[in-house]
């Protein structure tokens, strides 16, 4: 039976960043994007407003892809906080569970930073992505894109500012955590502590490349994947 990965995009972001992965799927493997409001075909859906919010709308909406097959569960970056607070989300609530969570691009829950990017001016908006990012994030260079991106990025890094985990109580649940070797954002110690968030197996695998590594070779990063799971 072919399990399902259910993808969660990260900050800004919307469900068709996976579609690389939906081409590369197979009968062992398959990606399931799924899509967050206010974003793509739902963009005048509004915004979740926290963080438990997110998780109960993200659990129904994983429900009912995952209909009565297995199922993973892969985040990055924001969508790591998002996809562990799902997985959370599901296990109180009687599942169904996944077989499986993958974090990646993101340190522990208890390590997030205060984040914040302005909120009045678009052009100081992109340089403190940029620098929390550590890259150049080219799409927001281009005024037509960026008027699209930019209230997704607002909202989804407004969630993580006011971020505090939902239960002290590790996963019972495989999980994996993956991070760039380069990346700015996700220093190892503190990527590490994923190790704390789980009474199941716990992995860690570095990528190469920075926080957007998984953008760089969507390939490579399928190939690890199928092979982790």
């Amino acid at each position: 039976m072919t399990t399902k990965m259910m993808c969660l995009p990260y900050a800004g972001a919307g469900a068709g960043v996976y579609r690389p992965w939906q081409q590369l799927s197979s009968p062992r493997l398959e990606a399931t994007p799924i899509q967050l409001p206010g974003r793509e075909e739902e963009f005048t859906s509004p915004f979740y407003t926290g963080i438990a919010e997110a998780a109960a709308r993200t659990a129904d909406r994983v429900r009912e892809a995952a209909g009565t097959g297995p199922f993973v569960i892969f985040g990055h970056s924001f969508g790591a906080v998002l996809a562990y607070e799902t997985a959370q989300h599901l296990l109180a609530d009687g599942g169904p569970v996944p077989g499986h969570v993958i974090v990646s691009g993101s340190v522990s829950p208890r390590h997030r930073r205060h984040l914040t990017i302005s909120d009045t001016d678009d052009d100081q908006a992109v340089i403190d992505l940029q620098n929390m990012t550590g890259q150049k994030i080219e799409a927001l260079h281009h005024p037509e894109l960026r008027a699209l991106l930019l209230p997704a990025m607002r909202a989804d890094v407004g969630l993580l500012s006011t971020y505090v985990p939902s239960t002290a109580e590790p996963l019972p649940l495989p999980l994996t955590a993956i991070r760039g070797d380069s990346d700015p954002m996700v220093p190892a110690r503190e990527w590490l502590d994923w190790s704390s968030f789980t009474s199941g197996p716990f992995r860690s695998v570095e990528m190469t490349g920075g926080h957007m590594y998984l953008t760089e070779d969507w390939p490579l990063v399928w190939k690890t994947l199928e092979g982790l799971l």
